[in-house]
């Protein structure tokens, strides 16, 4: 299986690309819950690192989900990459696009404006902030589909809690099973794939700490998607799709050559 998780305040119609060239997998892409088609809890309040990281937990082990490719970006990967800190043995390879691990340090200004922003405005604009946050203009078409899933303000719950979950506090939420994932990834010995925009405006260049985290990312070929936002999914998906797909049946022959 195949397992993709988003971020904000997306949902599993950024993969959408990915699933025709991957068809030959199990692939499974959540929407996070207050995302996309999931249920939405009311009140931002309501919505933690736990609450998130649980869900999936749940989600992996009703379906006993083993040997697991993980694709993260975004919340995605700091959800994710916990996961997999947590239950290492059900990840058979992992694939980073543009996301982070944070440890609890103070965020800068221009975060914690975004943090005030989607907190207090009073109905969250998502189609803007996506089209905000990447570099080709997206279709009207395309903008309507990530705005499906909250028809009023009341939807928005989950994508207004999100930002204010990042920790800058040591002892803030999250900050322990991230820290775990820190750990867990730096004796990685499975296959780990990255690949990071260029025209994040956030996250560009933040792959060289995953390739100084993990060992095995640095056996795998250096690849930079060009000419992509953040959310790199929707504006190079076939392109990303591509590469994770040679990555996959390079690691099984070369998994397949050492067993032989």
């Amino acid at each position: 299986p195949i397992l993709a998780l988003h971020g904000e305040p997306s949902w599993s119609y950024l993969y959408r690309k990915f699933v025709p060239i991957l068809s030959d997998y199990r692939f499974l892409a959540p929407d996070l819950i207050g995302f996309g088609k999931s249920d939405k809890i009311v009140g931002w309040e309501n919505y933690s690192f736990e609450l998130h990281f649980q869900s999936l937990v749940h989600f992996i082990d009703q379906l006993d989900l083993q040997d697991i490719t993980l694709i993260v970006q975004d919340w995605g990967g700091l959800l994710g990459l916990s996961l997999l800190g947590e239950y290492p043995e059900r990840f058979k390879r992992v694939v980073i696009l543009n996301t982070f691990l944070p440890k609890g340090k103070p965020l800068p200004l221009g975060f914690r404006m975004w943090q005030w922003y989607a907190r207090y405005h009073p109905s969250m604009p998502v189609s803007k902030v996506f089209q905000f946050a990447s570099h080709n203009k997206i279709s009207k078409e395309v903008l309507a589909a990530y705005d499906a899933p909250y028809p009023s303000k009341k939807y928005k719950d989950g994508a207004r809690a999100f930002p204010s979950l990042i920790p800058s506090s040591p002892s803030d939420p999250g900050v322990d099973r991230m820290n775990k994932a820190r750990k867990v990834l730096s004796n990685w010995k499975k296959p780990a794939l990255i690949l990071f925009s260029d025209k994040d405006r956030v996250m560009s260049g933040l792959e060289e700490f995953f390739y100084k985290l993990i060992p095995t990312a640095n056996n795998q070929p250096r690849i930079t998607i060009q000419d992509a936002g953040h959310f790199l999914q929707e504006e190079k998906g076939e392109e990303i799709a591509n590469h994770i797909k040679t990555f996959i049946i390079q690691s099984l022959q070369n998994s397949s050559n050492q067993n032989n």
